[in-house]
């Protein structure tokens, strides 16, 4: 069932990973009703919750959250199963009274909800299954070098896409890049973004707060997950967890696995903020730096509508 606010605006928190934009998100939904979408791939799976820095329980206790502990570790989720969900959590926040805030990195599951979804063709189960253990078999560097060859416009995405993107051409002979610009649905709402990015400091704060997790029971989450999850269950991709579980087996001491999450996911935050830069429509970015001593100003502006679209260094 729609509501009759189908096609309005929606408010989107984006940014880089560890920027803060949780943090301004629990803030701003102080103000008012809110509810929070989270819009991060990788706090969808049951379980993996110290690694993906997923909201706390009082967090969680005092906004309500949708998008997170959404499917077990074994499941496949895509962007595009991730949109379809999130209108409806749209849909139900807006009926209750409450304003949605979609808050989140993962750029494609923003290109889903709001550029629309294309109709993917169907492929061959067996062939594909197949195929994605041959996928598995290979390095972040050689999925991209397939990628720069068979659908280009994404191979500066992460392991999850440019896997698809190879399955994709290779089965069907079609570039998922391409089904999205000729296949698309059409989009149910207009965003409206706030862009956090601390500048600089970005890469102390990914520090930090690897730190942080590492000091307060990640090691210990990924090994109770190893008793249950199978090893080669999508989940794993997340970001730092393949270092921790070579840390729990012994093959890297805990210095090696801090550098190599660190590396990671510094990786990770460059090709996030590639990501918006380029795909992202100016005329409807506000940009606030968290460190900036007035950010709430900003914040508060860009929730209340003002159009200016700020810069605060």
């Amino acid at each position: 069932m729609s509501v009759d606010s189908a096609g309005a605006e929606i408010r989107v928190i984006c940014g880089p990973t560890a920027a803060g934009k949780s943090a301004i998100a629990l803030w701003l939904a102080g103000r008012g009703a809110s509810t929070i979408l989270s819009a991060d791939s990788r706090q969808i799976y049951r379980g993996f919750d110290v690694g993906t820095a997923k909201p706390g329980v009082d967090e969680r206790m005092h906004v309500p959250h949708r998008g997170i502990d959404v499917v077990d570790p074994t499941q496949r989720y895509s962007a595009a199963a991730w949109a379809a969900s999130a209108n409806t959590w749209i849909e139900d926040a807006l009926r209750a009274g409450r304003t949605p805030l979609v808050v989140g990195g993962t750029g494609l599951y923003l290109r889903a909800l709001f550029e629309g979804l294309y109709h993917e063709p169907q492929t061959d189960a067996a062939k594909r299954r197949e195929l994605e253990i041959w996928l598995g078999g290979l390095s972040v560097d050689e999925l991209r070098r397939w990628t720069k060859t068979l659908d280009p416009a994404r191979a500066h995405l992460g392991r999850t896409q440019l896997s698809r993107a190879i399955e994709i051409a290779l089965l069907t002979g079609h570039r998922v890049s391409e089904l999205h610009r000729d296949r698309a649905s059409a989009p149910r709402w207009r965003p409206r973004y706030l862009l956090v990015d601390p500048g600089a400091p970005l890469g102390g704060r990914i520090s930090a707060r690897l730190d942080d997790m590492l000091s307060h029971g990640w090691t210990n989450e990924v090994e109770r997950l190893m008793q249950t999850v199978p090893p080669d269950a999508p989940a794993w991709n997340a970001t730092g967890y393949d270092a921790v579980r070579r840390l729990i087996r012994g093959e890297l001491a805990r210095l090696e696995a801090r550098e190599a999450i660190l590396i990671q996911t510094r990786q990770y935050a460059k090709r996030q903020r590639t990501w918006f830069r380029h795909q992202l429509p100016p005329d409807r970015i506000t940009r606030v730096n968290p460190l900036a001593p007035d950010w709430r100003e900003v914040v508060t502006r860009w929730a209340d509508g003002d159009p200016r679209r700020e810069v605060t260094a």
